[in-house]
């Protein structure tokens, strides 16, 4: 009798597997309920813009008439806003940066606002060491100098080495420099400063 009922059981599943599918069947999804071909997709409405920050408050009415005024200005008298207002401030200027010899100011863009700028000198006051060549019968001298002054392992100053044209040392004064590029010279390579 047991054995009756157990392979009637097993015949009972079997029947709704094949009815149902291997992975549709009524233990797996239990609140499945398909979805109606002909309804529309939801559409979201988006911010204009993302402000990571959250809303913000509107600015005030004595904010608003001041960026009236300034837009009202004629567009030599605004570029003065602004070194007029770092000065007031007593904000830092900002650094120029360069790239590949193209100055691009501090704005980011060559000339901003067609103010003439009067370039000023710096002399640098940091250097950096290049190893331009070596004498392939001075290599192992030239890596123990390179090892001397970078901290490096014997097996990092190699590879180093074997870069040529490689910079081997940033940031240092002229006069370590020079110590540098004349150890580097008496060991049978060619540095430069740059």
């Amino acid at each position: 009798m047991k054995s009756f009922t157990l392979l009637r059981s097993i015949r009972i599943r079997a029947t709704q597997r094949e009815i149902t599918g291997p992975l549709q069947s009524r233990f797996f999804q239990p609140d499945f309920v398909p979805a109606d071909p002909k309804a529309k997709p939801k559409k979201y409405k988006l911010p204009p813009s993302y402000d990571p920050y959250g809303p913000r408050p509107p600015p005030s009415d004595k904010i608003i008439q001041l960026a009236e005024k300034i837009a009202a200005l004629p567009p030599e008298e605004r570029m003065q806003i602004g070194p007029t207002l770092r000065e007031r401030l007593i904000h830092p200027l900002m650094q120029s940066v360069s790239v590949d010899g193209v100055d691009l100011g501090a704005q980011g863009g060559s000339g901003a606002g067609g103010a003439a700028k009067t370039e000023e000198k710096v002399e640098k006051t940091v250097f950096d060491i290049k190893l331009e060549k070596f004498d392939a019968a001075a290599k192992i001298k030239v890596i123990k100098e390179v090892r001397a002054f970078t901290n490096l392992g014997l097996k990092e100053a190699k590879d180093v080495v074997e870069k040529v044209p490689v910079l081997v040392k940033q940031g240092v004064t002229k006069e370590e420099a020079n110590e540098i590029i004349e150890k580097i010279k008496a060991a049978g390579g060619v540095a430069v400063m740059e």
